[in-house]
């Protein structure tokens, strides 16, 4: 069994959240997951991702609010945002 990452950004400073979250998912592989803690739903970060890593996440629910939500963040498949730790905008053809 794979441990899994834990964020808790109710303890992060808001302008490093998404950095922190974005470069620990990237050094995950695939089959393992970020758990993300927050006292609101997450639910931009989810359209983020999707924005940026279509396909090669999974988002599930552990618990949905109203005080407390946790996500499990899971990485499906390797993409080229996992190779360089950023996305090359389509530039580098998948490679």
């Amino acid at each position: 069994m794979t441990q899994t990452a834990r964020i808790d950004v109710r303890t992060i400073a808001p302008r490093e959240r998404h950095p922190l979250i974005f470069s620990t998912f990237a050094g995950l592989s695939a089959g393992q997951a970020l758990e993300l803690v927050n006292d609101h739903d997450p639910r931009p970060l989810y359209d983020q991702f999707n924005a940026r890593m279509p396909g090669q996440f999974a988002w599930d629910y552990l618990e949905n609010g109203p005080g407390l939500w946790r996500v499990a963040i899971t990485r499906t498949q390797a993409g080229p945002a996992a190779a360089s730790g950023s996305c090359c905008g389509g530039g580098c053809g998948g490679a």
